[in-house]
């Protein structure tokens, strides 16, 4: 999976390709799909939601260029195997989840599994989680309109935003940095996830009407 699917594809960050090499990515994965656990592709974890390619997860945390000592905010636990990622590169990782079944299945995944770093929260992700702001780096594991001010707003200074950026169906992949109050983005690459919903994402009746 490290050789084939993600060095080949241009992440070469040694901490971000040792960190993927060492979660167990089949623990967070169906049982029915643990086959496919570390194959090229997402796949289902229930409540309309997926567990990203490796490759999405490597270029995507690759992005919040981390150096071991950030604060975290991850929007979109899913099964809990990104925040797993995340918790071996920065001290802390706080995941917000809309799902309660998929928010209390990842936190006793990510406990038993021994991720003490990580703590979730179910909750509307969109919104963050303004209490325990701001962080260094916000991560967003679904596509939003557009990149939501109530998240931008919870980093600090020089702190990074990645979240995917476009319609319900197709989006590019952003990366952000708070510059002197300032957020700038750019363009990474063009990618699919599913919607982020919300009060500052998609509303259910939007994804009805798209």
């Amino acid at each position: 999976m490290i050789e084939t699917q993600i060095r080949k594809r241009g992440v070469s960050s040694p901490r971000v390709l040792e960190a993927l090499a060492s979660v167990p990515r089949h623990k967070f994965v169906p049982e029915k799909f643990r086959e496919f656990a570390y194959a090229d592709k997402p796949l289902p974890i229930g409540e309309g939601q997926t567990i990203s390619q490796p490759y999405m997860v490597a270029a995507m945390t690759d992005a919040l260029e981390l150096a071991g000592p950030e604060r975290v905010l991850e929007i979109g636990t899913g099964s809990g195997y990104q925040a797993a990622v995340l918790s071996l590169l920065a001290r802390e990782v706080l995941s917000v989840e809309n799902h309660t079944t998929l928010a209390l299945a990842a936190q006793e995944r990510l406990t038993a599994l021994g991720y003490a770093n990580v703590h979730v929260h179910n909750g509307d992700g969109s919104a963050g989680l303004t209490d325990a702001a701001p962080y260094d780096a916000i991560l967003v594991t679904a596509g939003a309109p557009e990149i939501p001010q109530a998240l931008a707003s919870q980093l600090r200074e020089g702190g990074r935003i990645v979240i995917p950026v476009g319609d319900t169906e197709n989006q590019k992949l952003m990366q952000g940095m708070l510059e002197y109050g300032k957020l700038k983005s750019r363009a990474l690459f063009d990618c699919r996830f599913v919607p982020l919903v919300g009060r500052y994402g998609w509303r259910q009746c939007d994804q009805k009407l798209l």
